[in-house]
């Protein structure tokens, strides 16, 4: 992108308004003029919020599986929420560790494809503890453990990483100020990633394309900058 031209610019967006056939983009530092507004403002985990989950982000506590499971060869791990997606990382983490222990605040697995229980019951490596919360993540210089709440007793477990898998929001709070229609998977889009604005387009995990993956977010900012760069033409 610097090869062709582009100016990259390190700002923090504060607001967009509407001008005429204009947008008006505020960041902290100035402000700047656009025709066309390209939103790929991405997708957030959500965290545990538990005592000392901040301090071993990236020492034992992972929100990205296909990133970090190989790292976890022979380990004994833990994987939060009950979830498509926390059960899909329970049996791909499984091909790396020795031991993973599925952590659900709920008595049994709900709304999930039918065809993860018979993978989950049959690997030996996999042991679901249901009706569980972690309410603590200690360590020193690494994640060490988790402080545990099942069925109401504490208890604690020796672990060398914890994945988070309970889910996530796409960053909507700029597109919700000017009017862009949401649903819960994020910002609606057609097929030329143009939303209900005219002028403003969206790519990637912030939008409602339920596949939040790098491939799916290149594949639509290509086809939000080719609708944008038509137009303008």
């Amino acid at each position: 992108a610097k090869n062709l031209g582009t100016k990259i610019i390190i700002e923090e967006v504060q607001d967009i308004n509407k001008k005429k056939e204009r947008f008006i983009v505020k960041t902290n530092r100035k402000e700047y003029l656009a025709k066309k507004i390209i939103l790929a403002t991405g997708f957030e985990k959500k965290k545990l919020n538990v005592e000392g989950e901040r301090n071993f982000v990236g020492r034992g506590i992972s929100y990205c599986a296909t990133c970090d499971a190989g790292f976890y060869k022979d380990k004994t791990v833990a994987v939060v929420g009950g979830s498509n997606s926390a059960l899909s990382t329970a049996i791909l983490v499984g091909k790396y560790a020795k031991k993973i222990y599925i952590i659900y605040r709920k008595g049994k697995f709900e709304d999930v494809e039918k065809k993860y229980i018979p993978e989950i019951e049959k690997n030996k490596k996999i042991f679901p503890l249901f009706n569980s919360e972690i309410k603590k993540i200690v360590g020193k210089e690494k994640l060490e453990g988790i402080e545990i709440e099942k069925n109401k007793k504490k208890g604690a477990l020796k672990l060398d990483g914890v994945f988070v898998e309970i889910g996530g929001l796409p960053n909507t709070a700029l597109a919700e100020k000017l009017k862009i229609k949401i649903d819960k998977e994020g910002i609606i889009v057609d097929n030329k990633q143009k939303t209900n604005v005219e002028g403003i387009f969206a790519a990637g995990d912030v939008t409602n394309n339920q596949l939040k993956q790098i491939i799916t977010a290149c594949g639509q900012g290509a086809v939000a900058a080719n609708t944008a760069y038509k137009e303008l033409k």
